[in-house]
């Protein structure tokens, strides 16, 4: 019988994020606008590391994979998002739905590691600079990268394994932008207390292990910067050190917000917003905060601009 539950729903229909047909269009522009932005941002950034010989060290591997992970998982769900801009029935079937799922909680899990290791590489930087080079040798950034996206991997087998084992049944109107775990669990014929549990369990294990490697480092990296007596050297820590706490909490912030509140204290209208801020607002904004920034990141965009123009 249960078979037979999930093979009548071979489809999908998102409501998107307004009924209003008056907006549909100026939604359209806006979030072509936006995921523009983050294309251009991410992969430039991307590029621009690539090009400079003086970007390749741990600081910048670490943000290129940040890039790399915003930019994957933007195109992972906006491009449908337009999609339901410009139609009637923004359809999309269970297969597609299923991988738009797994893509997503793959690269949401791996950037709250990939911040963490960031944060390590700022403490180990600031509070053990004569060792910065033998702690942050190329094998340990290896090892850090493969238990980034190694956690990205558990997670998502994880949310995704969640949602496979449910039913569902004739109703098929999922009451998001994406595949999301809420309103497919809130969507189901069968889920139940367990499943909820799996997802507090599983998010909040996440973001407390990544929230408190940030934590640590930081308050390390803080207590270090209270013994330079330089006020140049303080405000030269500081600047190291705000374009990550700006991302950090920009992520970590809207992310607790939409997952670690059962449903009933948060309507899912209200989880559609929290989720729309850091899927999309955040990964558009992480390449302008840490290029505007950053004077190495400046300079080699400056280099990179005057090789074009003189090529």
């Amino acid at each position: 019988m249960a078979a037979d539950n999930i093979s009548s729903v071979t489809e999908f229909i998102l409501v998107g994020l307004t009924d209003q047909p008056g907006l549909q269009l100026p939604l359209f522009f806006l979030f072509l606008g936006f995921y523009v932005v983050t294309v251009v941002g991410n992969l430039g950034l991307i590029t621009l590391i690539g090009l400079n010989s003086h970007l390749h060290t741990p600081m910048y591997l670490f943000l290129l994979n940040l890039s790399f992970i915003d930019f994957s998982y933007s195109s992972a769900i906006i491009p449908k998002m337009l999609v339901s801009f410009v139609s009637k029935k923004n359809i999309i079937s269970y297969t597609e739905c299923m991988t738009q799922l797994f893509f997503f909680c793959f690269f949401v899990v791996s950037e709250s590691f990939i911040l963490s290791a960031m944060a390590y590489d700022r403490y180990v930087a600031i509070c053990k600079p004569l060792l910065y080079t033998v702690t942050m040798s190329p094998q340990v950034c290896l090892f850090l990268l493969l238990g980034v996206y190694g956690m990205g991997a558990a997670g998502t087998l994880t949310h995704t394994g969640n949602i496979l084992s449910l039913t569902f049944c004739a109703d098929n109107v999922v009451n998001h932008y994406m595949c999301d775990i809420l309103p497919l669990l809130e969507l189901s014929c069968n889920s139940s207390y367990v499943n909820l549990l799996v997802l507090f369990i599983a998010t909040g294990i996440t973001i407390g292990v990544s929230i408190v490697t940030i934590f640590l480092s930081y308050g390390f990296i803080l207590s270090n910067i209270s013994h330079i007596s330089s006020t140049e050297g303080r405000s030269k820590a500081f600047s190291t050190c705000s374009s990550h706490i700006i991302a950090v909490l920009l992520f970590f912030g809207s992310g607790t917000f939409a997952y670690l509140k059962p449903p009933s204290i948060i309507p899912l209208d209200q989880g559609k917003v929290c989720t729309l801020f850091y899927t999309i607002v955040v990964p558009m904004l992480n390449p302008l905060i840490y290029s505007l920034r950053n004077k190495d990141v400046i300079l080699a965009m400056k280099k990179t601009l005057g090789r074009i123009t003189f090529s």
